[in-house]
């Protein structure tokens, strides 16, 4: 089971939204690869970052801060954000960036998330953001037909990593990870799920330990960490001790 700290970036800044509005960002860090330097010494072997204006952009915007992320750590980075063509999927993995995260072309192109989890096995993963159950694009900004589901298992035999399914409804407001909908994506589909959008607490993490969580991968946290609410020693601790062995 992993816990991925999240490094959200906005004109070069580390931020965190709240429910994904861009006019609600608030800056916890100017140096983003400090931050990232930050996670990797509390005991975090893994990254979750998104670049939130590529995804808006449609092609990477804040590229040189995850660059530098890249080059002071020796963390595990999944990356979103922006991320829309096979060139953009080879150069970033090119450069060091462990696993991509494809979200708007999932839904808009999703012969481009075959492709790329076809060329790199294991090193693609899906995002999946929904509102009122229907999954938002292009930065959460635009609102699509399709449920999570509908479009999860458009990629059943693909050959995904993993599924990233964000509440957006929860994101950034420390109500804690809607676990009803995630557990029950989960185990509708064969692909492993990550768990984001409201991880609150040290609650949220021992329920990644219940059984229910049996087909999660993980789950990624945000402004609890950044403001302490979750202390990252606490967490860490308990996902080691529950499952020895395995990454955090």
């Amino acid at each position: 089971m992993i816990l991925f700290p999240a490094i959200d970036l906005k004109d070069g800044l580390a931020v965190r939204l709240e429910q994904g509005d861009m006019a609600r960002a608030t800056v916890f860090n100017r140096d983003p690869a400090d931050q990232a330097l930050s996670f990797a010494q509390a005991g975090f072997d893994y990254l979750h970052i998104v670049d939130l204006d590529g995804a808006f952009a449609g092609k990477p915007v804040n590229a040189r801060a995850v660059e530098r992320i890249l080059e002071v750590t020796n963390s595990r980075v999944q990356l979103g954000g922006g991320i829309r063509d096979m060139a953009t999927v080879d150069g970033w993995l090119g450069k060091g960036v462990d696993r991509i995260i494809i979200g708007t072309a999932a839904v808009r192109d999703p012969a481009l998330v075959r492709q790329a989890a076809a060329a790199f096995p294991g090193r693609v993963a899906v995002g999946l953001d929904a509102r009122d159950g229907k999954v938002a694009v292009q930065g959460w900004a635009e609102a699509s037909e399709l449920t999570v589901l509908d479009i999860a298992r458009r990629f059943e035999d693909a050959g995904v990593a993993a599924i990233i399914y964000t509440d957006i409804s929860r994101d950034g407001m420390l109500k804690g990870i809607n676990w009803d909908a995630t557990f029950a994506l989960a185990d509708s589909i064969s692909i492993p799920v990550i768990a984001s959008g409201g991880l609150a607490s040290i609650e949220d993490v021992k329920a990644l330990l219940d059984p229910r969580a049996k087909n999660l991968e993980g789950a990624i946290a945000g402004r609890a960490l950044y403001d302490g609410r979750l202390d990252a020693a606490e967490a860490l601790a308990l996902i080691r001790a529950a499952k020895p062995g395995t990454n955090s």
